[in-house]
């Protein structure tokens, strides 16, 4: 009998990561943590990458004794290791003071 070789893909899902940077960093350097994650994205097979500065905005309570916020918005299309690689690299950042990942059911993209 002949074996029949079954090769999975891995499923893509839609997701959304939102970040929050620390308020004192320079613009340069807010852009370059968006580079960084999005060539993070890239290079770890991400699909359809959105990604928007939605700018700094005031906390609704002190995380790390920071009362405001750099918030960024990224929605991609990848698998579970991909986000699971990417929020392991964004909890070591220093620069980064929250984060949340949330799978999509339809994605959305308000502009």
């Amino acid at each position: 009998m002949d074996t029949l070789e079954v090769i999975t893909m891995p499923i893509m899902n839609n997701y959304e990561t939102i970040y929050i940077v620390k308020p004192d960093l320079s613009d340069e350097i807010v852009l370059g943590l968006i580079n960084k994650y999005q060539n993070t994205l890239i290079k770890n097979g991400g699909k359809n990458i959105f990604i928007q500065n939605r700018g700094r905005r005031h906390l609704a309570y002190p995380i790390k004794r920071y009362h405001d916020g750099v918030y960024i918005q990224m929605n991609y299309e990848g698998n579970g290791t991909l986000v699971k690689g990417l929020e392991r690299d964004m909890r070591f950042d220093d620069n980064i003071i929250r984060l949340l990942t949330i799978k999509q059911n339809n994605i959305n993209i308000s502009i």
